[in-house]
């Protein structure tokens, strides 16, 4: 892998975390970000998150995802610069 790829992953990793700990705080404060996985050519990444709790603590965050997905992406966005913005898909990490 990379420099650049593993670069881009730990800022992505930063940013994701900080956007929901900011903006999404009361939705999110059991989830925590745990790594980011960013392919070859930058267009796609996958996004590893935990809970702390039960299964229906996880289920809730994976609710969450896959409702306010685009608009973290749109956030990410204002705040890294990159040519291409990767698709992010959030991934249940045991």
């Amino acid at each position: 892998m990379g420099q650049r790829v593993v670069r881009v992953n730990e800022l992505l990793m930063r940013e994701i975390s900080n956007i929901l700990h900011t903006r999404y705080q009361a939705e999110t404060v059991e989830t925590s970000i745990v790594g980011v996985d960013v392919s070859p050519n930058l267009r796609g990444a996958k996004v590893f998150f935990a809970t702390h709790g039960d299964a229906e603590v996880r289920h809730k965050a994976e609710r969450f995802f896959a409702a306010h997905h685009a608009h973290i992406r749109r956030e990410l966005g204002r705040v890294v610069t990159l040519k291409y913005l990767p698709h992010l898909d959030f991934i249940y990490d045991k």
